[in-house]
Formats: structure tokens, sequence, C-alpha cells
């Protein structure tokens, strides 16, 4: 299986910076997209940040020019920094994966179970 496992969420005061880490472990043979999306109460998850394998990134329009999504391969590891944050930035932020588990497998996406940033007014 591949698990992704988020981290650095919390509380923080609007304008400040908040940096989200994601681990993926387990069987895996490569990675290719590596994302961010987010979800807040009542809202349809959407999504962040993502970035191919070979560093290309896209960016929702709300956030475009204060997040920045990274990664290192070598590790497995992607990240989010995110900085002027809104209290409209509050929701639960999931890492996505599309991974392979061996050379003879189709890719497969999957998720973490989610960190929650709190942007307070």
């Amino acid at each position: 299986q591949v698990q992704l496992v988020e981290s650095g969420g919390g509380l923080v005061q609007a304008g400040g910076s908040l940096r989200l880490s994601c681990a993926a472990s387990g069987t895996i043979f490569s990675i290719n997209g590596m994302g961010w999306y987010r979800q807040a109460p009542g809202k349809q998850r959407e999504l962040v940040a993502y970035i191919t394998s070979v560093g290309s990134t896209n960016y929702a329009d709300s956030v475009k020019g204060r997040f920045t999504i990274s990664r290192d391969n070598a590790e497995k590891m992607v990240y989010l920094q995110m900085n002027s944050l809104k209290p409209e930035d509050t929701a639960d932020y999931y890492c996505n994966a599309d991974a392979r588990r061996s050379m003879h497998s189709g890719s497969s996406v999957y998720w973490g179970k989610g960190t929650l940033v709190t942007v307070s007014s």
C-alpha cells in the first residue's frame, strides 16, 4: 500500500505563515504528480496546488503569489509553504499523490487523512 501523512497544520493569525509537509511511504515504484487540496466546512474539496515529477506547478487563483508547492523526490515528500494567510484559507488540507507501486502496475491516486489549518482574523 501507499500511505500519505500530512503534518504542519495548526492555528495561525491572519497574515501569518505555515508550512505543510506530506510524507509518502510504502510500496512505491514511482510518483508522478503530487498535490495539495483543501476542504472547508460545507464546501467541496478543491485543488490548491499541484506539482509534477519534473517540477511544473499549478495553483488555484486564490492562492497564487501566496502559496508555494515543492517536492523532494528522493525523500518522497511534498511541501506547501503558505504565506499571507487569510481566514478564508481555513480548511482541512489533504495531500494527494499519483503513484505506481511497481513497474508492472498502472498508477493510482492516493490521499492522506488531512491536516487542519485554522486562520483567525
